[in-house]
C-alpha cells in the first residue's frame, strides 16, 4: 500500500500545485495585484512546491540525505532532461538576459551551496552541515535575486502583460479560497506519501536515501517543470521554456534549501559533493550549447546530448548505489 500511496502521492503533488497556483492567481488578480508580480512569484513558487513540500517534510523527519538530493537530482534533471525534451520537440532560442544574467546567478548559487556545505572542511569541527546560519545566508540571496526579479518586471512590454492576463483563471471569491485551502491539503498529503513512500524503498531494496532523491523523487517533482517547458517550447515560447528551469534552479537551491536547513540543520554526505559537480556541468553544457551554435539557442542534436549525459549520469548513479 506504501508503494501505491508514493505513486498517488505524485499525482497529488502535481495537482495541488496546479489548483493552488490556480486559486491563488484568480484571488490576486481580483485585489488588482498586477499580473507580472502574480507570473513572477505565485506562479514561479507553484511549480516549485512539490520540492518545496517535500523537503520540509523530509527536514522534520530527519531524512536530510533525501532533501539535498532531492534539490540536486531536480536541478540536474531540470537541465538535461527536460531542456533536452523541449529542445527535441523544437529548437530554443536563448534571450540574452538568461546566459548573461539568469544562468551566471544559477552557477553561483550553486557554488555557494557547495562552499558552505563543506566549510567545516576549514575549520575543526567534525562532519558537514548546511546550518541555520547557511540557510539563512541562502535565503538573503534569494531575496537578492526575488528584488532583481521585480526589477526586471518592471521592464517588461503591455503584450506580454496581457498574454499573463489572458491565462489566469476568473473564479469567485469562495472557489478561490477552496482551491487553495484544497491544493494546500494536497500538497501536503503527497508530500508525506512520497517521504514515506521513498523511505520505505530505500529500505526494501538497499538503496541510499540520496539515490533515491537523486532519481526517482528528483524527476517526479519536477514534473510541473517539464510538463511547462514541453508545451511552452511546442507554443515556441521559448523564453518561458528555458526561464522556467532556470528560475527553478535558482528557486529550489536558494529558497528551498534555505529554508529546509533554517528549520533544521541538514548533514551533508560527502559523496554528494559529485551531485553538485553535475550541477554544475549541466548548467556549463547548456552555456556551451548556446555559445557553439551559430546563433544562441539549443538545438535538437545538443537536446539529444543532454538527454544521453543524463543517462550515462543514472548509469552512475547505479553503480555508486
Amino acid at each position: 500500500m506504501v508503494y501505491v500511496l508514493f505513486v498517488v502521492g505524485f499525482v497529488l503533488l502535481i495537482k495541488g500545485a496546479d489548483i493552488l497556483v490556480d486559486g491563488a492567481s484568480s484571488l490576486a488578480k481580483r485585489y488588482h495585484i498586477p499580473e507580472l508580480v502574480i507570473g513572477l512569484t505565485i506562479v514561479s513558487f507553484g511549480t516549485s512546491m512539490p520540492e518545496l513540500i517535500v523537503n520540509l517534510l523530509a527536514s522534520f523527519d530527519g531524512s536530510s540525505e533525501l532533501a539535498i538530493g532531492n534539490i540536486l537530482g531536480s536541478n540536474i534533471a531540470n537541465v538535461l532532461l527536460i531542456l533536452g525534451v523541449a529542445a527535441l520537440i523544437k529548437p530554443l532560442p536563448i534571450h540574452k538576459s538568461i546566459y548573461f544574467t539568469e544562468l551566471p546567478i544559477s552557477l553561483f548559487a550553486t557554488v555557494m551551496v557547495g562552499f558552505l556545505a563543506n566549510a567545516n572542511l576549514f575549520v575543526d569541527v567534525k562532519g558537514l552541515t548546511l546550518s541555520r546560519y547557511d540557510g539563512g545566508v541562502l535565503l538573503f540571496f534569494f531575496g537578492l535575486f526575488m528584488t532583481y526579479i521585480y526589477v526586471v518586471s518592471k521592464s517588461k512590454d503591455e503584450p506580454y502583460e496581457e498574454e499573463v492576463s489572458s491565462e489566469i483563471p476568473q473564479m469567485s471569491k469562495t472557489k478561490s479560497l477552496l482551491f487553495i485551502l484544497g491544493g494546500s491539503f494536497a500538497l501536503f498529503l503527497g508530500g508525506k506519501w512520497v517521504v514515506d513512500g521513498a523511505f520505505e524503498i530505500a529500505l526494501l531494496f538497499g538503496l541510499s536515501e540520496t539515490f533515491i532523491g537523486l532519481t526517482v523523487v528528483a524527476v517526479g517533482t519536477s514534473l510541473p517543470e517539464l510538463v511547462t517547458s514541453a508545451i511552452a517550447a511546442k507554443k515556441g515560447q521559448s523564453d518561458m521554456a528555458v526561464g522556467n528551469v532556470v528560475g527553478s534552479n535558482i528557486f529550489n537551491l536558494l529558497w528551498i534549501l534555505g529554508l529546509s536547513s533554517v528549520i533544521r540543520p541538514l548533514p551533508f554526505d560527502v559523496v554528494s559533493n559529485s551531485d553538485i559537480l553535475m550541477v554544475i556541468a549541466s548548467s556549463t553544457l547548456l552555456i556551451l550549447a548556446i555559445v557553439v551554435g551559430r546563433k544562441a539557442s539549443v538545438n535538437r542534436f545538443m537536446g539529444g546530448l543532454f538527454i544521453a549525459v543524463y543517462i550515462v549520469y543514472l548509469a552512475y548513479l547505479v553503480m555508486r548505489g
